[in-house]
C-alpha cells in the first residue's frame, strides 16, 4: 500500500499530539511534516517522549509554512490551529493542491455573518465557505461529500455529541425543535494548552463549573446543523461545564416529544445501526466517558420521561478523539478511499 503523506500544522497542542499519535500508528499514513514555532528543530520523540521508539518519531518540527509542507510532499494537511489563524494556511495549501482538514472553526459555518457574530471578527476567507464540507461523516450524505472534498471542516467536540443524536429525531419530526435544552460536561483538555489560571490543576480539580454562557461559540454550528435537519430555524439552550478530568465529554439533551416514544429508538437505529463509530446503547442506558476515551466512538443512550413528556438523549465521546483528532482522521480515510475504520479501531 502506498503511504499517504500527511502534515500536521500546529502539532504541539493537545489535539495536535493526538493527531500525531493516530498518524504514527496509521497503517496507510506517513508523517512528512509537523509544525510548531515553539519546538522548531526538535524531534517528535523529544517533545513527546511517549513516541520514542516509534517509526517516524525522529521527524523534526518545522516552522509553519505552506512552502515547507508542499516541499515535504504532503497530500493531506491537518490544521490544529486557532480560529482566524487556520484560514490563511488553508488558502495557501489549497492553492498548492494539498487537501485540507481544518480542526478550527474557520470553515464550519455556512454564513460569514454568523461567523462574525460568534467569533467577533470578519471571516478571513468567505470565498471558501461554499467549498468546505462539514465533516461529521455520520450525517446523511456527508460521507460522500467528504470523499470528494478538498477542504473539510472538522466539527467541534460539543457539537458532535449534541448534533448526532438529535438529527434523526428532527428529520422525522419526533421532537419540538423549540424545546431543546442541552447540558454538556467536558474534560479540561477541551480548553487546549493555555496559561489561563482557571484551567490550572488547583482551580479545576475537585470542582465543576459552567462557562461560556449564555452563548457559547459552538452554538453557531450546532444550530446550523439542527436547522438543516429540521427544515426550519432552530435555536437551543446550551450550557457547557468544565469537569476535573483530562478528556471526555458527557452530554444530556432533552426535548418535548411530539411523536411516538417507541419511534425514538427506531429512528436512531435507522440512522446509525450500521455506523462504524456510533454505538447505540438503547433505552434506559446512559453513556459513560470511561468507555469512549482514546477512541473514535460516540455512545448514545436514550430514555423517555412520561411525567414531563420529554425525550432524554445521553451521549459520550472523547473530546480529543471523536470530538477532534480521530474524527479528522476518519475524514482523511474517506477522502483517500480507505476504510473509514483504518487506523481507528483502538479501544
Amino acid at each position: 500500500m502506498k503511504a499517504i503523506k500527511t502534515a500536521v500544522v500546529g502539532a504541539s497542542g493537545y489535539t495536535g499530539a493526538e493527531l500525531l499519535r493516530l498518524l504514527l500508528m496509521h497503517p496507510a499514513a506517513e508523517l512528512v511534516c509537523v509544525t510548531s514555532r515553539q519546538y522548531e528543530g526538535e524531534p517528535l520523540e523529544k517533545v513527546f517522549p511517549r513516541f520514542r521508539g516509534v517509526q517516524g518519531s525522529q521527524l523534526e518540527f518545522t516552522a509553519p509554512s505552506a512552502d515547507t509542507i508542499a516541499a515535504a510532499g504532503a497530500e493531506v494537511a491537518f490544521l490544529a490551529l486557532p480560529h482566524g489563524v487556520a484560514a490563511e494556511y488553508a488558502i495557501a495549501l489549497l492553492e498548492k493542491g494539498i487537501r485540507v482538514i481544518d480542526l478550527s472553526a474557520d470553515f464550519r459555518l455556512n454564513s460569514a455573518e454568523v461567523y462574525e457574530e460568534f467569533y467577533g471578527h470578519p471571516h478571513p476567507a468567505p470565498e471558501l465557505l461554499d467549498e468546505a464540507v462539514y465533516g461529521l461523516p455520520e450525517l446523511k450524505g456527508r460521507s460522500e461529500a467528504i470523499k470528494s472534498a478538498k477542504l473539510v471542516a472538522s466539527p467541534g467536540c460539543y457539537p458532535t455529541s449534541i448534533i448526532t443524536p438529535l438529527v434523526p429525531l428532527l428529520e422525522k419530526g419526533l421532537i419540538d425543535p423549540a424545546s431543546i435544552v442541552t447540558c454538556s460536561m467536558s474534560g479540561v483538555s477541551g480548553a487546549g494548552k493555555t496559561g489561563n489560571v482557571l484551567f490550572s490543576y488547583c482551580e479545576a480539580n475537585e470542582s465543576v463549573r459552567a462557562y461560556g454562557v449564555p452563548k457559547h461559540r459552538h452554538l453557531s454550528e450546532i444550530e446550523q446543523e439542527l436547522s438543516i435537519a429540521a427544515g426550519q430555524a432552530v435555536q437551543i439552550s446550551f450550557t457547557p461545564h468544565l469537569v476535573p478530568a483530562h478528556n471526555g465529554i458527557c452530554t444530556t439533551t432533552s426535548a418535548t416529544l411530539t411523536g411516538d416514544a417507541d419511534a425514538i429508538g427506531a429512528a436512531l437505529e435507522e440512522a446509525y445501526g450500521d455506523s462504524d463509530f456510533v454505538r447505540l446503547l438503547g433505552k434506559g442506558q446512559p453513556a459513560d466517558t470511561k468507555n469512549v476515551t482514546r477512541t473514535n466512538f460516540l455512545d448514545i443512550g436514550w430514555d423517555y420521561d412520561p411525567r414531563t413528556g420529554r425525550v432524554l438523549l445521553l451521549s459520550a465521546e472523547d473530546n480529543l478523539g471523536k470530538g477532534a483528532a480521530s474524527q479528522a482522521v476518519q475524514s482523511m480515510n474517506l477522502m483517500l478511499e480507505l476504510s473509514a475504520t483504518e487506523g481507528l479501531q483502538n479501544i
